[in-house]
């Protein structure tokens, strides 16, 4: 497909999909807990499901076609703020967490503590709107995004005004990685017009965190922010006091980590990305120190101020209580006691499944940043340590207890930025973005059985596939 082509069929699927959340989109009364065929049979169903279908299949198609390279970077940032046009003035949609974050901010305007109580508990005037599944849990994420909540709710004061500020919120991350973009590419030796178009252009970045205002755009803008601080100060050490530079990059990080506790999985990473020459056990604790202080000191100042101390970190243990096949542990979960239940046994596998899952993320986590040490040491390159962190979401992604459409965007963003290849982890992205209708229903709640069955079956194939090419001969 020709780049001008392609920008105005992704446009006209971006104009579908907004169609799409106005007719059928997560609205604040739109009723909860619905399937496919309830949609179809509602009066704008037909045409929601039509639009959302086709507009996806158009914004994939033109998305995938220039995967790439587009044609400038100037083209490309042009392009993908076309396409967010549309969605940036439809309702939310692709889930209903907006309303959650609306309320857990809410809550904490109210002199509540988000972490002690569920929103059910506090009182929020707008409960209805939020999923069951979340009305009595904790907040799960860190105190700087439950403050921006707050100032959402203190600027706004009503659920609509609240809604458009955390959609303004998170286009500002995602402004913030499109500033980040050129100089992360630059330090690693690709393309910036490649980097920007996989990162920003993708279905799932206008859907997920433009139209439904995920807090995962602030956490990637602060992430990419502090990666690109870290990497750019050891070739401009008279830009800042010797230190400050890797103190701003951990306090760029940990504030990613107040937003989101994933972004930590990079910090180690980005410690490699600050170190000077030469590449010493010394040096790594040097300046892996100043980082890390700098990391600690916005984690704890950020806890300490809110004044909601480290209640976040137990709100975590949450984020698991829903099971869906695409997280494969849990699809792998799933099979087990399908296959228990043949035999009239109840292994109860998936918490099981998850926790080994767990485990061995951390061993991969370990053998990824040590792998990436040693190779930094050899080629001197910013582009292992970025590898190194987009292979360490990547491994988050695929072995952490839930999998949601967005989180794809997280190592998306890393990897457009040193995968030579690009079909291997863009093909997940555009798959992803088929998984959410409009007004939140995930299409894997309903696809439980031949979705965990058709999971498992894929990491057999790729295990075995892997296992074939690593023998000898």
């Amino acid at each position: 497909m020709a780049a001008s082509g392609a920008r105005y069929v992704g446009l006209a699927g971006a104009v579908l999909l907004a169609v799409a959340g106005y007719l059928g989109g997560a609205l604040p009364d739109a009723p909860l807990g619905v399937t496919p065929e309830s949609i179809w049979r509602t009066p704008d169903g037909p045409a929601t499901l039509t639009c959302w279908l086709v507009g996806t299949a158009l914004l994939v198609g033109a998305w995938w076609s220039l995967r790439d390279g587009a044609p400038s970077t100037r083209w490309t940032y042009v392009t993908a703020g076309l396409w967010a046009l549309p969605l940036l003035v439809t309702p939310p949609m692709g889930s209903r967490d907006v309303y959650s974050y609306a309320c857990q901010g809410w809550t904490y305007a109210h002199g509540v503590d988000p972490y002690a109580v569920g929103v059910a508990a506090a009182g929020c005037p707008w409960l209805d709107t939020v999923a069951p599944i979340w009305r009595d849990t904790p907040a799960p994420y860190g105190p700087v995004f439950v403050l921006l909540a707050a100032l959402a709710v203190g600027l706004s004061g009503g659920l609509t005004g609240t809604i458009v500020a955390l959609r303004v919120i998170a286009v500002a991350g995602l402004l913030l990685a499109a500033l980040c973009l050129p100089g992360l590419a630059r330090a690693a030796g690709v393309p910036t017009r490649r980097a920007a178009w996989l990162a920003l252009a993708g279905p799932l970045v206008g859907v997920h965190l433009i139209a439904g205002a995920h807090n995962d755009a602030v956490m990637l803008g602060l992430l990419l922010c502090g990666l690109l601080v870290a990497i750019r100060r050891p070739l401009r050490p008279g830009a800042l006091p010797p230190a400050g530079g890797l103190l701003l990059a951990g306090a760029l990080l940990g504030l990613a980590v107040t937003v989101k506790a994933t972004a930590v999985v990079v910090v180690p990473f980005a410690v490699l990305a600050g170190v000077r020459r030469p590449y010493t056990v010394r040096a790594l604790v040097r300046d892996g120190g100043w980082l890390a202080g700098g990391l600690v000191g916005a984690v704890l100042v950020t806890s300490v101020l809110s004044g909601l101390g480290f209640g976040w970190v137990g709100g975590l243990t949450h984020s698991g209580d829903s099971e869906q096949w695409t997280s494969p542990p849990t699809a792998v979960g799933f099979v087990v006691d399908y296959a228990g239940a043949l035999v009239g046994r109840d292994p109860q596998a998936v918490p099981v499944i998850r926790a080994v899952a767990l485990l061995l993320l951390a061993g991969v986590l370990v053998v990824l940043w040590w792998r990436t040490w040693r190779a930094l040491r050899r080629l001197n390159d910013a582009r292992v340590v970025v590898r190194g962190a987009a292979l360490a979401l990547v491994a988050t992604v695929v072995l952490s207890p839930v999998f949601h459409p967005w989180y794809a965007t997280w190592p998306l963003a890393l990897l457009a930025l040193t995968a030579l290849r690009t079909t291997w982890y863009a093909l997940p992205a555009a798959v992803a973005a088929f998984l959410a209708l409009p007004d939140g229903t995930n299409l894997a709640r309903s696809t439980k059985a031949p979705g965990a069955l058709a999971m498992t079956a894929l990491l057999l194939t790729l295990l075995l596939r892997a296992t074939r090419r690593s023998r000898p001969g």
